[in-house]
């Protein structure tokens, strides 16, 4: 996930979204739900629905530890932690992101079961063979070391671990919308092909249990949560600047055929 456009420091970042709460209807001091929370802290093309999606394919145990990269505002893992009861380590660059995490963690009484973490996804801080899945969507984009991110997963993996992912790929056209969810210009965009994509992650030891383009079915609902909210519901708008914008040039560009939609879960050989 993409960092705020601007910086904001750990007490902005929570009177944002406890204001954003609290507009929309729930009572911060009260247990939320991932489920309530699902339009502000899924950032990826399909939301809330696609994660779900993701988590049936993923087939997640109770006594999995799994790491989300790129976890952003940790929407999916405290999908994860409240559907399995699992502990989840989350990863990401941003401090902004990871403040936010912290508080909605807090906020979801998910606090005892998340961990987050900034760092890099090309140097991930955790050892050798360390978790059973893990989990990665709309994250890839951003980064233009794709053999390395994916050794480096590999390499945090257990033996016959899965990795579970939603990623945008390359069309046939270059990508020519801009600014992007993920990218203000292409500087930041680093698309490959789902072909490259799916050779790489053979290269890399990973093996194919499921590998698919969901262009079409998801294209109905690309950017569900980023599109403008009515005053008063909860959208990523707290945190992400222009985001009509933003969600109607992927919308575009995915009707367009520059871009793909393909998600997989690969176990390791």
């Amino acid at each position: 996930m993409a960092g705020l456009e601007a910086h904001y420091s750990a007490r902005d970042i929570e009177a944002r979204i406890l204001a954003a709460v609290r507009a929309a209807g729930l009572n911060p001091d009260q247990r939320l739900s991932p489920e309530e929370l699902g339009a502000l802290d899924h950032f990826h093309t399909g939301g809330f629905r696609a994660s779900l999606e993701l988590l049936e394919l993923a087939q997640i145990r109770a006594e999995d530890r799994v790491l989300d990269i790129g976890a952003g505002l940790a929407g999916a893992g405290r999908l994860l932690a409240s559907m399995f009861g699992c502990r989840v380590d989350c990863l990401e660059l941003s401090p902004d992101y990871c403040a936010g995490a912290v508080l909605l963690n807090r906020l979801t009484g998910l606090d005892d079961r998340i961990e987050v973490h900034e760092g890099s996804a090309l140097d991930l801080p955790f050892p050798d063979d360390s978790f059973d899945a893990v989990w990665m969507q709309n994250v890839g984009m951003n980064i233009a070391d794709k053999r390395k991110l994916y050794a480096e997963v590999y390499r945090v993996l257990k033996p016959d671990g899965r990795f579970a992912f939603q990623e945008m790929a390359a069309g046939e056209t270059a990508t020519s919308y801009f600014p992007l969810p993920w990218a203000t210009d292409p500087a930041d965009s680093f698309l490959i092909s789902a072909e490259e994509m799916r050779s790489i992650l053979g290269e890399s030891g990973f093996i194919a249990e499921l590998f698919e383009d969901t262009s079409d079915a998801h294209l109905s609902m690309t950017s569900a949560n980023a599109t403008p909210a009515a005053t008063g519901q909860l959208s990523l708008a707290v945190f992400v600047d222009n985001l009509a914008q933003k969600a109607g040039n992927a919308r575009r560009s995915l009707q367009e055929g520059q871009i793909r939609l393909v998600r997989g879960v690969f176990r390791v050989k």
